[in-house]
């Protein structure tokens, strides 16, 4: 089945290998961003939840300070 992928006849061929060479490192790279961008999406939800816990507060029902 290998032989069959790669081409029976003359070895791999270089540019294929290249080509793969490629398609590997652009994987890694998305990969990273990926990471990246999913890391920056949970500070961001955070931050989120604080602002919306303080959003929650209904100013215009509250209780009297004592005095």
């Amino acid at each position: 089945m290998a032989k069959a992928l790669l081409g029976y006849v003359g070895g791999p061929d270089p540019r294929m290998l290249s080509e793969m060479r490629r398609l590997q490192q652009r994987v890694q790279d998305l990969e990273a961003e990926l990471a990246r961008v999913q890391e920056e999406n949970a500070a961001l939800t955070a931050v989120a939840d604080e602002h919306s816990l303080l959003s929650s507060i209904d100013l215009d029902h509250r209780e009297p300070a004592l005095t």
